[in-house]
């Protein structure tokens, strides 16, 4: 409950910006080399903290309505998926990497509803979200349909089945325009300079971010994984 008070009282962008830095802080306060290494043996993802910027993007997912409700669903069960398994092991898994590395070293990585599945979807939808953002912070007046359409294509398209593809397509139809998406995403206390603004600070936090996690994917095999 708290946690929806405080996204009724600010933008959902500001409080993704929140979260974000959150985790920033955490791997900046670790040992230097452990920080910034992307090999997976020295590589950490706080947990707790990118499960927190998963939501916070989730709530930005909703206010482009039912073209993502498919997507959201999604993004939803993957970070249920993800913090039960979290749960299990609270100290053992506070760091995401070794909860990879386990269905890796396993052989799991790829069967089923396997944690390594949600983690690589959770991060493709955040490739999506940044490439929607980066565009719309650029040019907030063009067209919601068109930005939509051009994130999915570099971010989603390559990885889902036909079936997924052609179902977005037709979900495209109902994409708010411009104007509707932007009134959606203001707080109360800010204008659209100030929103822009918040866009262009999340997608600089959130891309390096992204460009790390690929480099942890690529390295344990996971970074090809398709919808099956």
């Amino acid at each position: 409950m708290k946690r929806r008070r405080e996204m009724e009282k600010g933008s959902e962008i500001r409080s993704a910006i929140e979260e974000l830095s959150m985790v920033v802080k955490v791997k900046t306060g670790e040992d230097h080399d452990a920080a910034v290494h992307v090999q997976h043996d020295t590589a950490h993802i706080p947990t707790r903290p990118f499960l927190s910027v998963c939501n916070s993007i989730l709530q930005v997912l909703d206010k482009i309505g039912p073209t993502m409700a498919v997507l959201r669903q999604d993004v939803h069960q993957n970070i249920q998926r993800l913090e039960m398994a979290h749960e299990s092991n609270p100290s053992k898994y506070s760091n995401f990497v070794e909860m990879l590395k386990k269905e890796v070293n396993e052989g799991n990585a790829r069967k089923g509803a396997s944690c390594c599945k949600a983690f690589v979807w959770l991060t493709r939808s955040m490739d999506f979200m940044a490439a929607l953002l980066q565009r719309l912070a650029k040019d907030p007046r063009q067209s919601m349909e068109q930005a939509v359409e051009e994130s999915y294509s570099i971010a989603l398209k390559p990885w889902h089945g036909w079936i997924s593809s052609a179902a977005f397509k037709v979900a495209l139809k109902l994409v708010p325009d411009d104007k509707t998406f932007i009134t959606l995403l203001l707080a109360k206390d800010e204008n659209l300079d100030t929103l822009l603004e918040e866009m262009q600070a999340l997608t600089s936090l959130l891309l390096p971010f992204l460009e790390e996690i690929h480099s942890i994917l690529g390295s344990l095999g996971l970074d090809r994984l398709k919808a099956t």
